[in-house]
């Protein structure tokens, strides 16, 4: 039988949003949906003191992360890459640092840069836990083909609005009250 995974906590969890940059946004199916869901994932991660990590893939070519990310993640910390894992250095570098064994992944798109990231960060001894409302493709079958194959090689696959509850562990708190405000 498997081994269960803990239960994430705000002290041992990262988000990571890989690579919801302008260029790319217009090509994605549903992408206003995704951008939400990504933007309410960063807002109950800075409540409940999640460390957030942001990739964009070649700046230069395919822009920055979206204005309404930008805005939300703050002082987040960015990094650049032309790689389509997320996990090269120095981000690997930080994640190690942070010393928390649970990452959260939302971002574009599902088939390329976050199926690889997702790849390598259970390569790495990770537990990587997919939103499945928050990633993106062009195509719904690259993306749904890339959930399922993520499933497959050991990643948790779940909701924003799971995570968020699962962080927040109880209801009776300032803290569920303002993340509520988030779900909501």
């Amino acid at each position: 039988m498997p081994r269960v995974p803990d239960r994430m906590n705000p002290d041992d969890t990262v988000l990571l949003v890989v690579d919801v940059q302008d260029k790319l946004l217009p090509a994605i199916h549903e992408a206003d949906a995704c951008v939400e869901q990504c933007r309410r994932m960063i807002e109950a991660a800075k409540v409940l003191g999640v460390p957030l990590l942001v990739t964009e893939q070649y700046p230069s070519g395919l822009g920055a992360t979206c204005a309404v990310l930008r805005d939300a993640l703050g002082g987040a910390e960015m990094f650049e890459k032309t790689a389509f894992s997320s996990c090269v250095e120095p981000l690997v570098a930080r994640l190690r640092e942070l010393a928390r064994p649970n990452v959260v992944v939302a971002g574009i798109e599902t088939h390329v840069c976050v199926q690889q990231t997702v790849l390598d960060l259970l390569r790495l001894g990770y537990t990587a836990c997919v939103c499945a409302d928050a990633v993106g493709s062009r195509r719904p079958l690259d993306r749904d083909m890339a959930v399922a194959r993520m499933r497959q090689a050991g990643a948790i696959i779940t909701t924003i609005e799971s995570v968020i509850f699962e962080l927040t562990g109880e209801a009776a708190t300032d803290i569920f009250r303002r993340v509520l405000r988030i779900v909501k």
